[in-house]
């Protein structure tokens, strides 16, 4: 199953709109069974995941809103469907940017109540690109609710969007 929307063909694509190149050093936070973890690998990234409850051997166990690595350890950081689920978007947009170097991008992507680039500037990035993902979020949502695997939380009431964003970091 794919953990995210799109799944491999969506990573894949947020690596195209960023302009990445193997070798980048690449941190995934919230990286769950390491699906994207191991294909940035096979790709020929430097590629690290980090989740609160991992489900794979090549993604370590901590808080992406408090990761422990050092400032400007990493190239680009990467994150489908977690920082929602943080309950502290600001938060994991300030520690996104503080692991990675100077001009390092964030790959993100997410649901999303109200317009995500002031998320995004006032944590220090600037927006490079940015695609609306919502029909394949409701098709993705709706599979997994009828699955019974949906995470169900107190989410705010009002229309939602899930959205590709990618960042950079000034």
């Amino acid at each position: 199953m794919n953990s995210h929307p799109g799944g491999a063909a969506h990573t894949r694509r947020m690596l195209e709109l960023s302009g990445l190149r193997p070798g980048a050093r690449i941190l995934d936070l919230g990286a769950g069974a390491g699906e994207s973890v191991e294909l940035l690998r096979d790709l020929g990234y430097g590629a690290d995941g980090l989740d609160l409850a991992p489900r794979s051997p090549l993604v370590e166990q901590g808080d992406l809103l408090r990761t422990g690595y050092p400032d400007g350890s990493f190239d680009a950081v990467l994150s489908q469907c977690a920082f929602f689920v943080s309950g502290d978007m600001p938060g994991a947009l300030r520690e996104s940017c503080r692991l990675l170097r100077t001009g390092g991008l964030l790959l993100w992507s997410d649901v999303f109540f109200s317009p995500p680039e002031p998320l995004l500037t006032a944590a220090g990035f600037v927006l490079l690109a940015a695609e609306d993902m919502t029909p394949q979020w409701k098709e993705y949502y709706i599979d997994a609710l009828w699955r019974g695997d949906a995470l169900c939380c107190d989410l705010p009431r009002g229309k939602c969007s899930y959205w590709l964003l990618i960042g950079k970091k000034v």
